[in-house]
């Protein structure tokens, strides 16, 4: 990678001038114009600064540092690492502390990490290969074997999702393909994209949240997307709870069965 390019073109990306990023960043404008224009070489910490006064996510400010010719300054752990173990603790404790909304956790290319019991309502019906643990849940949306069958209003959820898509070109070409030239229903978008989808207690009228973990700085936890699902009416709200009561009420009877039987029960 051109560092000087790779840093104009995040600059103007974002619409910054130089004075405006050189402000940011503590520097002259003089100083950021040798640097663009490769005439002065940065250091670390200069590096460091004007891809925070950029606000680029981690995993492009280790790029930009690469490109510079240093070591990445954020580390990139597996979600198995050691040190990542309170994170798994808390994204478990978030996701029970949603229900009884659905809610998951994906990473940066929409491949789910985890879910809660409730996530089974969003997902009943879809094809095996499409949901669990590392499928990827924007597919799951739009093929044909996963949601698109029962969301009423496939054609402003499948314009929300597709939007979420622009760094994964590959899979927005294939879940293009899935989506019919539908044109939007007008006046149904309101404030938020809602999902409109059939379901075995009834039609959900759910919206969405998405939150990240804030100051991260390790690449694999900045990904990191959890995304809930609310109800935008009341009726979806009794039906999201007795989903999770009989849910519940089922998950119980099982692990009675089991421990009845003589075999040894196993938390899910």
């Amino acid at each position: 990678m051109d560092f000087p390019r790779a840093l104009r073109e995040r600059r103007t990306r974002r619409q910054l001038s130089q004075l405006d990023l050189a402000f940011r960043a503590g520097t002259t404008q003089r100083h950021l114009s040798f640097i663009e224009s490769g005439r002065s070489v940065p250091g670390r910490n200069m590096v460091v600064r004007l891809a925070e006064s950029l606000e680029l996510p981690l995993r492009e400010r280790n790029e930009l540092l690469l490109a510079a010719g240093y070591a990445p300054a954020y580390p990139e752990s597996s979600l198995d690492d050691p040190v990542l173990a309170p994170v798994r603790t808390a994204i478990d404790h978030i996701l029970r502390g949603h229900l009884p909304y659905p809610a998951l956790v994906v990473d940066r290319g929409g491949d789910l990490i985890a879910a809660n019991t409730a996530f089974g309502l969003i997902t009943e019906g879809a094809a095996p290969e499409l949901v669990g643990p590392g499928t990827n849940v924007y597919r799951l949306a739009l093929h044909p074997d996963g949601l698109a069958p029962r969301i009423r209003n496939l054609a402003e959820w499948a314009r929300h999702i597709l939007a979420r898509l622009g760094h994964l070109e590959e899979l927005r070409a294939e879940l293009t393909g899935y989506v019919p030239q539908l044109d939007p229903s007008a006046g149904l978008l309101g404030f938020a994209v809602p999902l409109r989808l059939r379901s075995s207690y009834g039609e959900l009228h759910l919206m969405t949240t998405v939150t990240t973990f804030a100051t991260a700085v390790d690449v694999t936890l900045a990904e990191l997307k959890l995304e809930a699902f609310l109800p935008a009416d009341a009726a979806t709200a009794e039906a999201l709870s007795a989903a999770a009561g009989h849910m519940g009420a089922s998950a119980a009877a099982d692990q009675a069965t089991r421990s009845h039987s003589g075999r040894p029960s196993r938390m899910s």
